[in-house]
């Protein structure tokens, strides 16, 4: 279920290849900054309900939940929209034993999937480093052009940008445009 004032809604690009770029608005999601001491990271996992990794840059996926590393107190979690509450509650109950801040940012980002044997061609035009060498199951925090956003490889071919909705059309425009310059090279 999309959120009503998603500024992304019913948008895709597809350019069509042998294997086609696909940029598309990703399913909404709980978003939640975490920020906990890495020596209680046991107890964050427990009440995530999926084990936190410990290095900078690595992601855990469990179902629909995901936990990526962002600093070395850091993470970014998502769940499903129905699961929410249930992981505010837990959170909310590791008080207790752990002082720790989980933050909803879910109303703050909004994700966008590229898929396709051109999706690295396509970020690669608005990304500073070398994307071909980001492991699979790897995630960053980065710069997007100028835009501030949290990207994920999902496999060799499918990426996640999460990014904040007052810059999601300036990020999808410049896909858009990206697209645009990699179907004239069909």
């Amino acid at each position: 279920m999309m959120h009503e004032h998603h500024p992304l809604v019913g948008r895709e690009i597809a350019i069509r290849k042998a294997m086609p770029l696909i940029v598309r608005v990703a399913a909404d999601t709980a978003r939640f900054s975490l920020r906990i001491d890495p020596a209680e990271i046991e107890k964050a996992s427990k009440a995530f309900g999926l084990n936190l990794p410990a290095k900078i840059g690595e992601t855990d996926i469990s179902g629909e939940k995901r936990a990526l590393c962002l600093g070395p107190d850091e993470w970014y979690l998502t769940a499903p929209l129905a699961e929410q509450e249930v992981v505010e509650q837990a959170f909310a109950d590791l008080y207790a034993t752990a002082v720790h801040s989980l933050v909803d940012i879910g109303h703050r980002e909004v994700g966008i999937e590229i898929e396709g044997s051109d999706a690295v061609l396509a970020l690669q035009s608005a990304l500073a480093f070398d994307i071909e060498a980001m492991p699979v199951g790897s995630g960053c925090r980065t710069i997007f052009d100028k835009a501030q956003i949290v990207l994920l490889r999902e496999t060799e071919s499918r990426f996640r940008i999460e990014v904040w909705r007052s810059f999601a059309d300036h990020v999808w425009g410049l896909l858009q445009a990206a697209g645009r310059e990699i179907e004239l090279d069909i």
